[in-house]
């Protein structure tokens, strides 16, 4: 995304008019409009009160992802009780195929048992409770993965 998209974006989902914003920040609509367009671009300053108005960091505002935010939201709004009716695998396995067809072909007792061991080590060692032990783990799997993928 571009810095106008972002600002249009982060202006929306406040529920502000280009009006209301520019009587806030003491300018024209018509600046807005152009911010927006990426006709032109805010200095640092009316970027600083755009992002307090939009209840954002500077960097988030910069780096604004709608659909990235609408789903965090959506996440901070669901409850552990609503988290444990969804099929998690069956969620998934409709964007990610392999999820779905992986059980008949890979050795899941060996990885599992590799698994409980790693699990095992990290509870121990720092004194983790089971689901922080397993989100860490797939924390630490995640960051592997996101590393052999960019060499």
């Amino acid at each position: 995304m571009n810095l106008g998209n972002n600002l249009f974006h982060a202006r929306k989902r406040c529920g502000l008019s280009q009006e209301d914003v520019a009587e806030k920040l003491g300018v024209s609509r018509q600046t807005i409009s152009k911010w927006e367009t990426d006709e032109t671009v805010p200095d640092i300053r009316q970027s600083k009160k755009m992002a307090v108005l939009y209840k954002m960091t500077l960097d988030e505002l910069i780096d604004f992802d709608i659909d990235v935010k609408e789903i965090q939201e959506i996440i901070d709004q669901t409850s552990e009780k609503t988290e444990e009716k969804v099929d998690w695998t069956n969620a998934w396995g409709k964007k990610y195929p392999i999820l779905l067809q992986y059980q008949d072909k890979v050795n899941i007792p060996g990885y599992a048992r590799r698994i409980n061991i790693m699990l095992d080590e990290l509870k121990q060692e720092y004194q983790f409770n089971e689901q922080e032990a397993m989100l860490v783990l797939k924390d630490i799997l995640y960051h592997v993965w996101k590393t052999r993928k960019d060499k």
